[in-house]
């Protein structure tokens, strides 16, 4: 298992084959963000060299499964977003069940108001939006 961020891992199959898995319903920090690396080692604290579930059905216009990667029938992309290391991906929430919807948006506000994780800084930055205001410096400096 290889984990490259908050909200993306790479899983190996019984037949041994790789697969890149988006967490569904969570947007963790970028790595070069703030809380990035906490949010990354806090995914590898939960899962790493764990035997694993994944429930999707869907991939992403990268190739990504996305899905819900369960241990121990432990919703573990929930345990990212109750520890404040991932915001509950609301731009996408429609992709999710009603139940998690509420379940994932309460554990937020739950994270938000214990200032949990990323809470605690005094201004977080959704990654969506760090992620554009990346993308519009790139081209600025074009």
């Amino acid at each position: 298992m290889r984990i490259a961020d908050g909200d993306t891992v790479t899983v190996l199959d019984a037949q041994n084959a790789q697969h890149r898995i988006r967490l569904q319903g969570i947007d963790a920090p970028e790595s070069h963000q703030a809380f990035g690396t906490q949010s990354k080692k806090s995914l590898s604290n939960l899962i790493f060299d764990r035997e694993v579930t994944v429930e999707f059905d869907k991939t992403d216009q990268y190739g990504r499964i996305v899905g819900k990667i369960l241990l121990d029938g432990k919703d573990i992309n929930l345990e990212q977003v109750k520890a404040g290391m991932a915001w509950h991906y609301k731009e996408y929430q429609r992709e999710q069940s009603p139940q998690d919807r509420e379940i994932y948006a309460r554990a937020e506000d739950e994270a938000r108001s214990a200032r949990r994780g990323l809470w605690a800084d005094a201004d977080p930055i959704e990654p969506s939006a760090f992620r554009k205001e990346q993308k519009r410096e790139r081209e600025d400096a074009k």
